[in-house]
């Protein structure tokens, strides 16, 4: 698997974040690291279609994303901080949604994760009802477990308890992952993983 990014330009409000930007991942991990405004949610928002590029190519494989843009989603994940705006959703009902775009997912390694996160008891509350970490440890659950090439994780360890980052660090370095996904993190700490490379913003 392959992201490749040629040439990006993205701007806030006439604040330039990115110009003429390239970056070309392979499997494995990358820690990408950079000063809080340097750009790091953005881009990882920008790879995964969360946000429209003001210039340039974003391309997994051979799937380009302006031009493809349903089946290029369907490649990738954001697991981000955010907290669906889905209030008159359970945490099951969430869950199911996800399951249902991506052909392939598999919902016994979903239920799997969730065991592993102690997040079963909760499937049946309103979304709204899950403390910071618990809507964390559900976004890693389908992270974990969605059929993806390209995952992207916003600050995992954000939120987690020690039983939950050593879990994590765990499945994130299982060698048949690194060897079929592009994982590109962002974290304040040193994530403590096999990493491919780093990149700073």
């Amino acid at each position: 698997m392959e992201l490749r990014i040629e040439q990006l330009s993205f701007e806030y409000a006439s604040h330039p974040l990115f110009s003429q930007f390239n970056l070309q991942l392979g499997n494995g991990i990358t820690w990408l690291r950079g000063e809080n405004g340097a750009g790091k949610t953005t881009l990882m928002k920008l790879a995964g279609g969360a946000l429209t590029p003001h210039g340039g190519h974003i391309w997994l494989d051979d799937l380009e994303l302006q031009a493809q843009p349903l089946a290029y989603r369907l490649q990738c994940y954001y697991c981000g901080g955010d907290t669906p705006q889905l209030p008159w959703l359970t945490v099951r009902e969430v869950l199911d949604m996800h399951v249902s775009l991506y052909a392939g997912a598999d919902a016994e390694l979903l239920n799997a994760e969730l065991a592993a996160f102690h997040l079963l008891p909760t499937l049946d509350q309103p979304v709204t009802t899950l403390s910071l970490g618990q809507h964390k440890k559900m976004q890693l659950s389908l992270a974990l477990s969605l059929p993806v090439r390209l995952l992207l994780i916003d600050e995992p360890f954000n939120g987690l308890d020690v039983d939950a980052v050593a879990y994590l660090r765990q499945q994130l370095a299982a060698p048949e992952r690194l060897a079929r996904q592009c994982i590109l993190l962002t974290s304040h700490l040193e994530p403590q993983l096999p990493l491919v490379q780093t990149v700073q913003l």
